[in-house]
């Protein structure tokens, strides 16, 4: 099974005068359909590395290809709408819009797309469904629990139906309980939907359940251990 995203020899360096590297020689790829964990502790170079492997941020040398195709050569926004089309992404803090409806919000993404077509909408009731809030799909975010709020920000990162799911810290200001949900509820749509997922995690009740865990220590590949 091929690459679905790869980063060759990636160096990521801050500063002009004073200069800080943070990434060093990272080549590291990640199958199609696969669920991955990356962990680190803080200051390791994870989310840096999070934010080149989504295109949120530019390596200051090497290349991140995604479905074949080398971001690094794309203009800022042709590079913004091929990573709206391929990468979901879930954060710890859901950043939903306080005064939108859990159904208006899984829809933004297809929003800024261009994309909300009658077909669309009904997408949109079908993963809020799969997440499990269709009896409250009208509620205005704000008023959701936590647990509510984090099912959302999942309907949403599968609106455009994105190859692959950046997430991080999905789990991070959750309860236990409601910990092992969300767990459950990404390796069901790992499963179905056969999307890739790849998640930054402190949290070792799901770093240790993924099929592989890639470790950053100090900005390198530490351990890469697959089951």
């Amino acid at each position: 099974m091929a690459d679905i995203i790869r980063l060759q020899n990636i160096n990521k360096v801050y500063g002009d005068k004073i200069k800080t590297q943070v990434l060093f020689n990272i080549d590291l790829g990640f199958r199609e359909h696969s669920f991955n964990s990356i962990i680190g502790s803080s200051g390791s170079g994870k989310s840096t590395l999070m934010n080149i492997l989504g295109t949120l941020d530019r390596p200051t040398s090497g290349n991140v290809l995604v479905r074949g195709q080398k971001t690094t050569a794309m203009t800022k926004n042709q590079i913004a709408r091929f990573r709206n089309e391929t990468i979901g992404f879930i954060f710890q803090f859901h950043y939903l819009l306080p005064e939108y409806t859990a159904l208006e919000n899984v829809l933004l993404p297809a929003r800024i797309l261009g994309k909300v077509t009658e077909q669309t909408r009904e997408r949109a009731k079908s993963l809020i469904d799969l997440v499990g809030l269709t009896p409250v799909m009208n509620n205005m975010s704000a008023n959701m629990s936590g647990g509510q709020q984090q099912r959302t920000a999942i309907a949403r990162a599968l609106i455009n139906q994105p190859d692959n799911i950046l997430a991080d810290e999905p789990t991070g200001n959750l309860d236990s309980n409601t910990t092992e949900s969300i767990y459950k509820l990404l390796r069901q749509i790992n499963a179905e939907k056969k999307t890739t997922f790849i998640i930054i995690t402190h949290d070792n009740r799901i770093a240790e359940k993924a099929d592989r865990i890639v470790e950053i220590k100090d900005g390198r590949i530490g351990l890469d251990l697959r089951s």
